[in-house]
Formats: C-alpha cells, sequence, structure tokens
C-alpha cells in the first residue's frame, strides 16, 4: 500500500435526484424521488430533502409514499444523467490515465499515475479543484474521499457527504475505521453483520481485535482472512482504467402480473431489441443468450443459449429467446423478463445470419408495456398507449409554451410544467395526451456558461463558489 493518499475517490451526492433538481428550478430544495413509480416500482435515488423523511434508494416506492407523500415522484431520465456522468468522467481523465468508473456517479482515480498529486497536499488540491470544476461545469455536487487506498478513499467520501472532501493521511486509517460499524467494509452484507453481532463483534477495531483465525473459523477461510485483512486497512487493489464488460442485459418489471401468452412473447421480443441496441452501442457481439423470468410466486428462472459464435443481429438474439421462453411455464403469471447477452466480442459471426429463420417478427416498441394491466399488445391510438409517452419527469416542448417537463398524466389529459433550468419556476399546464402541439423532446442542457448555483443564482467559477454551505466541507482524518 502507497504511503501518500494519493488515489481518489468521487462520488456525486444523490445523483440522479440532485440533476433533477438542477434541471427543474420549481424542485429546489424540496423532496426529489427518481425510480420506478408503479406499485412495485423501487426508489433509485433520493434527495436529501426525501431522506429526511426516510426515504432511501432501494426502497419500495410505495413505502417511499407513505414516508413521503408530498415529494415528486419522476422516472429516470438515464440519457441525461450519461451525459452528465461523460462530461464529469472527462474531468477525472484530464488528472489521470487510471480512472476507475464504477458507476454513472462513482470512479477512482489514481493521482499519482497521472503526476497531479504526490503527496497530501497536491492531493488535496487536486480535489478541492475538482469540486469546485464539476459544480461550475454541471452545477451539481460531488465528495471527495483521498487515501493511500481504493477501500479507504470510498469511506472517505461516503464520511464526506454531501458535498464535501476527507483526507485520509497515510497510517491513520485504521483510526478511522475502528469505530465504525463492521457494514461499513465492503462485503460485510445484513446476513454477515448479524452473524458477527451474535459473536460480539459490532465494530471495525472488534473485528481486528478478534485476529484472523478466529473470523477464519467464523466465516470461512477466504473470508474471514479477507476481512481481517480489511480491518488493517489493508487494500492492495490497483486502480484499473477499463473494467472488462462481461454481458449485456435489459429487464422490466410490470405493475400487475402478465398472464396472457401472446404479450409475454412481444415483451421478450421488445426487451430482445433493446438488449441488441444497448450490444451495439457498447460495441460488443456476443455468444451466449439468457432470458430471465421472475414469476408470479417471486421463483426467478433464467435460460440460455449458446450460438456458434457471436453476433449482434436482432433477429438472431430475438429467436433465440423465443426459443428459450418456450420452455418456461408462464401460466401462473409474470412479473418480471429479461434478456441478456454474454460471451462478448468484438466481432461478429457473419454466418449466424443463417441461424435466423423465416421473416422478421413484427416489431415491437420500447412502450408496447404502457398499460402493464392490458392482456396482449395495444391499440397504438389507445388512450393508455399515448400516455405512455409522458413518463413523470421527462422532457417536453409545446409550439406555443416551449420546453417543459411532465408532471403527471392520466384519463386522456398530461400535466406540464413549463421552465428550464435558468428560468424562475414555471407555470402549469394541461393538455390532451394527443394535443398535437407537444411533443417529447430532448433534455435542455444544465448549464450553457458559468456556474448555477443550485438556487438558480450565477457566479463564475472558481474555489469560492463552491465552499459548501450545509456539508462537512473538507477535513483530514488524524489520530
Amino acid at each position: 500500500m502507497r504511503n501518500q493518499p494519493t488515489i481518489l475517490h468521487l462520488d456525486m451526492d444523490a445523483f440522479y435526484a440532485s440533476a433533477e433538481q438542477a434541471a427543474k428550478p420549481s424542485l429546489r430544495g424540496k423532496a426529489v424521488v427518481v425510480g420506478g413509480i408503479g406499485p412495485r416500482g423501487v426508489v433509485a435515488t433520493a434527495s436529501y430533502e426525501a431522506r429526511r423523511f426516510g426515504v432511501r434508494s432501494a426502497m419500495p416506492t410505495a413505502q417511499a409514499r407513505r414516508l413521503a407523500p408530498n415529494a415528486a415522484y419522476l422516472v429516470p431520465r438515464f440519457g441525461f444523467y450519461r451525459e452528465i456522468s461523460d462530461r464529469v468522467m472527462s474531468m477525472l481523465r484530464e488528472l489521470s490515465p487510471l480512472v476507475e468508473p464504477l458507476s454513472l456517479d462513482e470512479a477512482f482515480v489514481d493521482l499519482e499515475a497521472g503526476d497531479t498529486a504526490r503527496d497530501e497536499a497536491s492531493a488535496r488540491a487536486v480535489g478541492t479543484r475538482l469540486r469546485a470544476d464539476i459544480r461550475a461545469a454541471t452545477g451539481l455536487t460531488g465528495s471527495v474521499g483521498l487515501a493511500a487506498s481504493k477501500m479507504v478513499a470510498k469511506i472517505a467520501s461516503e464520511e464526506a457527504k454531501p458535498d464535501g472532501l476527507l483526507l485520509v493521511r497515510a497510517g491513520t486509517e485504521r483510526a478511522l475505521l475502528a469505530p465504525m460499524a463492521v457494514r461499513v467494509l465492503p462485503g460485510v452484507g445484513p446476513a454477515t453483520g448479524d452473524h458477527l453481532r451474535r459473536a460480539g463483534i459490532s465494530t471495525v477495531g472488534e473485528l481486528a481485535e478478534a485476529g484472523e483465525d478466529e473470523l477464519v473459523r467464523l466465516l470461512g477461510k477466504a473470508h474471514g482472512a479477507g476481512l481481517y485483512a480489511m480491518a488493517l486497512a489493508r487494500d492492495e487493489r490497483p486502480v484499473v482504467a477499463e473494467r472488462e464488460t462481461k454481458s449485456v442485459s435489459v429487464e422490466d418489471t410490470y405493475d400487475v402480473d402478465i398472464h396472457d401468452r401472446t404479450r409475454v412473447r412481444l415483451e421478450v421480443q421488445r426487451l430482445a431489441e433493446r438488449c441488441v441496441r444497448r450490444l451495439r452501442d457498447s460495441g460488443h457481439s456476443g455468444r451466449t443468450v439468457v432470458l430471465k423470468v421472475r414469476r408470479y410466486d417471486f421463483s426467478t428462472l433464467t435460460r440460455s443459449e449458446t450460438l456458434r459464435g457471436p453476433t449482434d443481429d436482432p433477429r438472431v438474439v430475438r429467436e433465440a429467446a423465443g426459443r428459450l421462453l418456450e420452455s418456461v411455464d408462464t401460466t401462473g403469471g409474470v412479473r418480471l423478463l429479461g434478456v441478456g447477452v454474454s460471451g462478448l466480442a468484438d466481432y461478429t459471426q457473419e454466418d449466424l445470419f443463417a441461424q435466423a429463420a423465416g421473416e422478421h417478427p413484427p416489431e415491437v416498441p420500447d412502450d408496447a408495456e404502457a398499460d402493464p394491466g392490458a392482456e396482449g399488445p395495444q391499440d397504438p391510438a389507445s388512450p393508455a398507449r399515448a400516455s405512455s409517452r409522458w413518463a413523470a419527469g421527462h422532457d417536453v416542448h409545446h409550439a406555443v409554451h416551449g420546453p417543459g417537463w411532465v408532471q403527471g398524466s392520466g384519463v386522456g389529459r398530461v400535466t406540464v410544467r413549463f421552465e428550464t433550468p435558468d428560468s424562475p419556476p414555471g407555470r402549469v399546464r394541461t393538455f390532451a395526451v394527443d394535443d398535437p402541439d407537444l411533443t417529447p423532446s430532448d433534455p435542455v442542457p444544465l448549464v450553457a456558461d458559468g456556474y448555477r448555483s443550485p438556487d438558480g443564482s450565477g457566479s463564475s467559477p472558481g474555489p469560492a463558489a463552491h465552499s459548501p454551505t450545509s456539508g462537512p466541507g473538507e477535513a483530514t482524518s488524524s489520530p
């Protein structure tokens, strides 16, 4: 392990929800929940205002609505989030060639590899400047952890939230970790945490005191030895610039179980088309097609078929997924379907086209699941199908009123708030879902020039502009 805190971990604060607040002036300072908004939806991210009510990521949306009934519940806009993420990741790559993204909003950076930091002072300066630059470029905040290892840097960024920086001096890691709950360590989930608690071990310090032999006895050789090393803050993992993609998949959870077999087939075809688009976007082809089915009783089945070689042809993937479906009994109802491709390669084997026999099945649009309770495909002109275009939080444009976003829709009507990231909170208007003047649109960029603070005021980028007002700011961990 290195002797200077030159591994940086960046974690954007409540990323999806913060991006929505920055894009929608009327939601700034208010509770925002992003995720699935149906009866079986799950929270992806909650703003800090929503977290005060007890709303958390991975919580069922129905439970979140009971805790925060007045929050804004929005469907994710992953394309919008990815644009922001690409901008942030580009900033990180300017610091070092070794950037290891973990998700859209989180990454490790090896500052030594970029020769941007060699000691505590230079590392802190890089972290401070990075937070300012991110806020200037996106209007969003991120928390930074700096340490001599990846594990401690990640823990430090979590401790720095929201909108803060924590630098852990080399040699002080154990003092930082000792009073923390064992769940702070990677690989310690609820089951392991309960098992350790029953053995009288609740903190990382107690974990270290227990010794390796005792932990191996309690948890097995690999897990016990690994946790003991983490308790001693031992982590030699390097920052890896490229994380190999092993599979590409898509899945949908339905608000109401699907019983109609024809509808299930159409959903599988649609998912196969989406999966191939994602496969091509990643620059890969794949050899193994995987079907995932979660039935009415929560039992989950997976079926797979390995082809003669890699392909990115939608006919091949669609027909393979259809064959796999024939081996699955769905008579009791289906609550989740997924299609994936693994065994990835960066080339396509052309003779696989011969596997796609017969004519193309009918194309199934992405919004075919607009009314999850419908038994069979919907009429494209039906009110339910039309309403599916207007997902809460998504962008629209009106020929008269300009850009806005959907607050909600139903019974043939759609409610829109007309505002942009740089405007004051806008007015709300309601339209028929088939109003020809109203169309879906691309998001308005968050920041055109300079820096805009979360309350909408503008200023020039610079160190003074990013000083946190509610977060821990900058701190150093020492004994």
